[in-house]
């Protein structure tokens, strides 16, 4: 800046391009435009001294510091970051811009007229650089009207600072979050009937002599978000001659002429070769208008020129957080196409009677079970997980509208969804009340002997029957899913110990349907969203939560389905193994995955071995000496809460079949195949992290403590080890709790005080 005495708001034909960091990149380069001559929109810089003071005066600095201190920012998945950014952005939007700030800002507002739209968009140090482009991490806000909605909207840009994907792409260039500042550009909103970019060199191919234009009818938001297909122009970077012209996508009936004639393509080179003599670099340039109407939006470095790393993987954490119009067509994809097919294709797959094929066609089934794995497992990445971003941006909408004290407080609008999952907890809930009302088949199940021995003698009760065929109907359509590579349909001993348990145990309704304190309805916070958003934007925030609570239900019923499909490739290796087995053909006793290529080979080729790859070998977690064990074990805080427990390590299928009720659930992650524990815990203790996975929810819904996040957790803690799990600040403690500590040491004290007292015997 020019002085650099303290100023809330900089005019951008004021700002000093020599020195960005007050500022940030995009703003420089803007400023630099505006000098140079070259049409760019009349607006003002909010330096990052305004946003320091923000932070500063709300404390905001301490709970970026909780936030991104519960564990180093490199060992945080994603849902952990997405959970954090949630808190700091809901932190953000409650406090207030001080006074001085938003005055400034309100006055600068007010200079543009009452009614002109205008642009709030991030201008964070480094950002727009040779070195990191941050483009599509931070936010922006098009179509802001008025001082007190542009205030808003520079909230939501300071906080985009600490957005999930910006958190995961500093991680990835190794840069540390806590020196982030950001700087926010405020800029009238100019409106064409063209708008793009522009290359000026070609991004794909550096060493080839061309620049490149891409054209959309109207603005360009969509172009830049991936959303339209645009026309494309090669243009020779000397001399701007057209080299070739591809058509974009548009609606039936609209022309097939080019976007952009002679004049704007000339004048558009003309812009490319005078912006790279200007700054030195071929720039990438955001554009709007035609010929003499043609205005900047946005010059920076081209940084995608280097061949791509498929190592890195910033392209795939942008995907993971889709726009409205990218969810809508992932929704229409995934909900109407890939569930229905992945769900026929487990129908298909378990209804293959494979037991007559010869060795020869069982190999093949195998292969092709296989292949269908992997294929699902690939559209799972590529469609299930980003679309599973509705919920969360169901969070984000409602978190910005309605202001609520919880940031989690949008997770109610999430219940009562018909899921898989929920419907599997049904049945089996009407198998454990069976086994409730009949003191005769209960002794039967209680009894001992193998599993399948206690089933059978139950035919003779009366009744038994009944309850024999609804157990093997519950088993093929909700059990017959792989887990820790093994069919659950297969574990009937497990099933069994997980029924006589529930009935065991005190029924455990959600808390919704408790008596006490209710959380609100999902038409109570729905009419609340509505509220806050007004009638104008109804439709919008509608559909936000109709694709919001559809991509939760369908992230349980995916996971599910495609358990399915793994669960027939594992039978089918079975059957395998089993006739290999027979033949003395097989070394080995694991079948799983791995195996798949030994055992089909061997079907293939008569009179060859299936060697079964070793399993590696893990050592056994030790119960652990008094002390061995961390004090207290620090995660996420996902359902609040607070219980002490012996904790229960799941880690296997047979450790499904020996969870108690009342004991501290420690796992890798809940998974929808196994949320029929859940309500036997006293307390969730998990790997994964994230207030939206399975054992999160499930967990709040039932009003059970939660703690995730933590690394390590089931290496940390043994079997039987006392803990206490805090789910309001998200730490275990392990061993007594500090009351009991202190009851205990105040009983001891005084026995000594009244030994004391009493002098030696």
């Amino acid at each position: 800046m020019a002085a650099r005495r303290l100023r809330w708001v900089v005019p951008l034909a004021d700002v000093d391009a020599a020195h960005e960091l007050p500022v940030g990149g995009k703003a420089a380069r803007l400023a630099q435009l505006v000098r140079a001559g070259f049409r760019v929109p009349p607006g003002f810089c909010i330096p990052v001294e305004a946003y320091e003071r923000f932070v500063a005066v709300n404390r905001l600095d301490r709970t970026i510091r909780l936030e991104l201190g519960r564990k180093p920012l490199e060992a945080m998945r994603w849902e952990e970051l997405w959970d954090t950014a949630l808190r700091i952005r809901s932190a953000f939007l409650a406090a207030a811009i001080p006074r001085a700030v938003a005055t400034a800002i309100a006055q600068a507002v007010a200079g543009f007229g009452a009614e002109t739209p205008l642009a709030v968009r991030s201008s964070a140090p480094g950002e727009d650089s040779a070195s990191g482009a941050f483009a599509g991490l931070h936010e922006s806000r098009v179509g802001v009207v008025g001082g007190p909605a542009v205030l808003e909207a520079v909230k939501l840009v300071w906080a985009s600072l600490w957005s999930d994907a910006a958190l995961l792409y500093r991680r990835e260039l190794g840069l540390d979050p806590s020196r982030s500042r950001m700087a926010v550009l405020v800029q009238a909103l100019v409106t064409e009937d063209r708008s793009g970019v522009a290359f000026g060199r070609d991004p794909r191919q550096a060493d080839r002599e061309q620049a490149i234009v891409e054209a959309v009818a109207g603005p360009c938001g969509e172009l830049v978000d991936g959303l339209v297909d645009p026309d494309r122009f090669l243009l020779d970077r000397e001399s701007g001659a057209l080299l070739e012209w591809r058509r974009g996508t548009r609606p039936v009936g609209e022309q097939d002429a080019p976007l952009l004639a002679d004049p704007d393509l000339k004048a558009l080179h003309r812009s490319l070769r005078d912006v790279e003599a200007l700054f030195g670099w071929p720039p990438d340039m955001e554009w709007t208008g035609r010929a003499a109407q043609l205005t900047l939006l946005q010059s920076r470095p081209i940084t995608t020129a280097a061949a791509a790393d498929p190592d890195d993987r910033r392209p795939w954490y942008l995907t993971l957080r889709p726009g409205p119009r990218r969810l809508r067509q992932l929704k229409e994809r995934v909900a109407d196409e890939l569930i229905p097919a992945l769900e026929a294709e487990g129908d298909r797959l378990a209804a293959e009677d494979l037991a007559g094929c010869s060795d020869a066609e069982l190999a093949d089934a195998i292969a092709a079970r296989r292949d269908a794995l992997e294929r699902w497992r690939g559209v799972y990445e590529e469609a299930f997980i980003p679309f599973a971003h509705g919920v969360r941006r169901l969070g984000q909408y409602y978190n910005d509208a309605v202001r609520p004290r919880d940031p989690y407080e949008f997770v109610g609008l999430l219940r009562g969804q018909r899921m898989l999952a929920s419907e599997r907890n049904r049945v089996l809930a009407e198998l454990v009340a069976a086994v409730r009302a009949d003191p005769e088949a209960r002794r039967i199940l209680t009894g001992s002997g193998e599993a399948a021995a206690r089933l059978r003698a139950l035919e003779a009760v009366e009744g038994g029957s009944n309850f024999l065929r609804a157990l093997d109907a519950f088993r093929s359509r909700f059990l017959d899913v792989g887990y820790a590579g093994e069919r659950l349909r297969d574990r009937i001993d497990m099933l069994l110990a997980v029924i006589l348990e529930l009935a065991d145990a005190p029924d455990r309704r959600p808390a919704a349907e408790r008596a006490g304190p209710e959380a609100p309805a999902p038409g109570d916070l729905e009419t609340r969203l509505l509220a806050a958003v007004g009638e104008a934007r109804r439709a919008e925030a509608m559909e936000t939560l109709a694709i919001g609570r559809l991509s939760w239900r369908l992230r349980d019923d995916d996971n599910l389905l495609l358990g399915r499909v793994e669960s027939q490739l594992l039978g089918a290796l079975s059957l395998g193994a089993d006739r290999l087995r027979a033949q003395g053909r097989l070394d080995g006793e694991t079948v799983g995955e791995s195996a798949a290529s030994a055992i089909l080979e061997a079907l293939r080729h008569p009179g060859q071995r299936a060697l079964l790859p070793r399993t590696a070998a893990t050592a056994p977690v030790r119960a652990g000496a008094a002390g061995e064990a961390p004090r207290q074990l620090v995660g996420q805080p996902a359902a609040p809460g607070w219980a002490t427990g012996r904790v229960r390590r799941v880690q296997s299928t047979d450790d499904l079949g020996t969870f108690h009720a009342g004991e501290v659930l420690v796992c890798d992650a809940i998974q929808p195949t196994m949320t029929h524990l859940v309500p036997l815990a006293a307390a969730v203790v998990e790997r994964r992290g994230g207030m939206l996975i399975h054992g999160a929810i499930t967990a709040r819904e039932l009003g059970i403590p939660c703690v995730n996040g933590i690394a390590g957790a089931a290496e940390l803690l043994a079997d039987g080890q006392l803990v206490t799990v805090d789910g309001h600040l998200g730490i275990v403690t392990v061993g007594e709790p500090e009351f009991a500590l202190e009851r205990s040491y105040a009983f001891r004290d005084s026995q000594g005080a009244g030994n004391a007292a009493r002098g030696p015997a």
